[in-house]
Formats: structure tokens, sequence, C-alpha cells
């Protein structure tokens, strides 16, 4: 026989309780199907989340054991004026330095494919950005969107790096100005340019992305000796 509990509460007190908790699972099912954000500790970072809705979904994951994260992503690319990719980030202020090492997974499908770091005003996919990127073929650049909506143009948003396959890149920021840097295994860094940023506040949304320039693919890679330090 089923005994059905005791409510030790008047009418009024239960129904408000019930109604606070119908609010709250509203709340959370409607930031899960914004897209926008999903709050969850991932090593260094606070959130994960898909930028610019890519038809296959991405994923970030943290190995506690071995330190290392790995991406999976999809997106048709982060150019033009709009971009799709799988972000893993943190909000930052003030001046900072992050170092990782960045490894793809696989041959590739597209040799376009890109990982590396991000430094952005929001998580809209028209956001004004600097990044510091690996493609799947070598290139390494730093690249930019000078304003939110803007078309990123080459060369004119574009340093491109004399040295090809690259593992390890930094990107540094001192006030407005954004430095990228980067090594092959086992040797020193080396400067790849430098870029101010006048239009990015203060406050910003900075962590490491996968986009596999490819809609129909998920790419994946791992990130080690990941580091986030203020300045």
């Amino acid at each position: 026989m089923y005994i059905y509990p005791i409510i030790h509460s008047t009418p009024d007190i239960f129904f408000k309780n019930m109604y606070s908790k119908n609010i709250l699972y509203l709340t959370i099912v409607i930031a899960l199907l914004s897209g926008f954000a999903v709050i969850k500790k991932i090593g260094e970072f606070d959130m994960t989340s898909d930028i610019g809705n890519p038809k296959l979904v991405g994923t970030s994951s943290y190995d506690k054991n071995t330190k290392v994260y790995t991406l999976k992503g999809s997106g048709y690319n982060i150019w033009f004026e709009r971009d799709e990719f799988q972000f893993l980030y943190k909000e930052l202020r003030g001046d900072f330095t992050m170092t990782a090492d960045f490894e793809f997974v696989g041959s590739g499908k597209d040799p376009h494919r890109k990982v590396g770091w991000m430094v952005r005003e929001s998580l809209y996919d028209n956001a004004s950005h600097v990044s510091a990127v690996l493609h799947g073929d070598g290139l390494t650049v730093l690249q930019w969107r000078v304003a939110k909506g803007d078309k990123m143009r080459d060369p004119e948003d574009e340093i491109f790096s004399k040295e090809k396959d690259t593992q390890t890149v930094q990107l540094q920021r001192k006030g407005k100005t954004y430095t990228m840097w980067t090594a092959k295994k086992g040797e020193e860094l080396k400067i790849v340019g430098t870029h101010k940023m006048d239009n990015l506040p203060d406050k910003i949304i900075a962590g490491i992305f996968i986009c596999s320039h490819n809609p129909e693919v998920l790419e994946e890679a791992k990130v080690k000796n990941l580091r986030i330090v203020k300045n």
C-alpha cells in the first residue's frame, strides 16, 4: 500500500514552493535550449558552448589525471561576418598570457580545420575577436574581426607565421595589444605578430576552440600543458 506523504506547510506556502521550483526548471531549460552557455567547470574554464549553431554538436572535456583537454567541434568556418565552432572559455579582465600545446587527432577532412586560442567580446556569432590559430595544413596565423558584424579580410585581418606545423601557441594581452607566439616541439617561443584591438573591452571571454571548416564533419584535438597567467 502506498502512503501519501504529509505536507508540513500551509497550502499557500506549498504552492509557492512548487511555483518557484517550476520557474527554476524553466530557466534551466531555456538556458540549455538557447545554445549559449552550459555552466560546468572544465579544468581552467567555466563554460563550454557551440558558437553560431553549427550543424553538428561539439563537446569539450578535461581529464584530471592526464591534465589533457579534448575538443570536438564542427562549423563551416571562423571567417566572413559570422563564425561556427566549439568554444571552451572563461571571463578574464586585465592583462594575461595564455599558453598551451595543440594537436589535431587524425588526418582530418579539411586542411583549413582550426584550433587555438580566442579572445572574444561576446558569444554572438558575429562578435569581434582576436585568435591565435593553427590550421590542419600547418598554417599558423594571428587573425581578427575588427568590429561586430564586420567581414574578416584576407590578408588585411591576418598576420602569418613564417613557420608551419608548430605545437605551442601563446596569446598575450597587454592593454589593448595582443601578441601571438608559437614554437615547434622542443623549441623556444618565437613571435608571430602583434595587433591592437581598440574596441575589445577590458572584460572579455577567452579560451580554446576548434572548428572543422566543414559543417558535415566533427573534428577533434588534444590540448596539453595549458596555462593562463594574469600579468
